[in-house]
């Protein structure tokens, strides 16, 4: 995770990612733990996502030992420090906005569904116009607009591969357009159906990183 300010200085962050899907229904579990820079070494962060209702989100912090709960409320804020929000790096319920098909276009020569969602409920935006690629469903492009309507945010998904069959972003960008700041994640190891134990999702392991699955 590379954090760039409008200057261009670059602040560098190490993590590893942990994700499993916990029902067909759409339950999804994440852990993250942070390697590098030493400020940030130890701090981590566990998601138990649900469909139709709030997530639970708890963060740990090493420098005073404790495992703070994130309330809903809290979820529209920076993580760590980075132009992205804890829902963004967990994930928003597709039922919490209205969505509405705007158009068709190409990004990148990719055809494109263009759909905006506007929140049901006060969120961190107040509409989203998003580009989806009509064959992977990956999000190309997102654009978010504030309070006035205006433009402060774009995700971009800077680069696809193909894992095992499964289409990946390996690249994406958050940009602040009012600050000038932004966020650039690249993921260098990526893997699927790893067996990753549903047990490794819980506050045990925020304190604790296992060294099976984490270097």
């Amino acid at each position: 995770m590379d954090l760039v300010n409008p200057e261009g200085k670059v602040r560098k962050r190490d993590l590893s990612l942990l994700r499993k899907n916990a029902s067909a229904a759409g339950e999804q579990k994440y852990i993250l733990y942070f390697h590098n820079p030493p400020d940030v070494r130890g701090t981590s962060f566990l998601v138990w996502k649900y469909p139709a209702r709030d997530d639970d989100r708890w963060l740990y912090i090493p420098a005073i030992r404790m495992v703070r709960r994130i309330a809903a409320k809290d979820r529209r804020s920076s993580f760590v420090g980075s132009d992205f929000t804890y829902e963004d790096i967990s994930g928003r319920d597709i039922e919490s906005d209205t969505h509405t098909v705007l158009r068709e276009e190409k990004v990148d020569r990719k055809p494109c569904y263009v759909i905006q969602s506007v929140p049901q409920e006060e969120a961190e935006y107040t509409k989203k116009i998003s580009w989806i690629d009509k064959k992977t469903f990956l999000p190309l492009k997102e654009e978010y607009y504030d309070k006035k309507g205006e433009l402060y945010r774009v995700f971009t998904a800077e680069e696809i591969r193909d894992v095992k069959g499964f289409p990946t972003v390996t690249k994406r960008v958050m940009k602040n357009i009012k600050s000038g700041h932004s966020t650039e994640v690249s993921f260098t190891k990526v893997d699927y159906n790893i067996g990753v134990e549903d047990s490794l999702f819980s506050e045990r392991y925020l304190k604790q990183p296992p060294k099976k699955w984490v270097e």
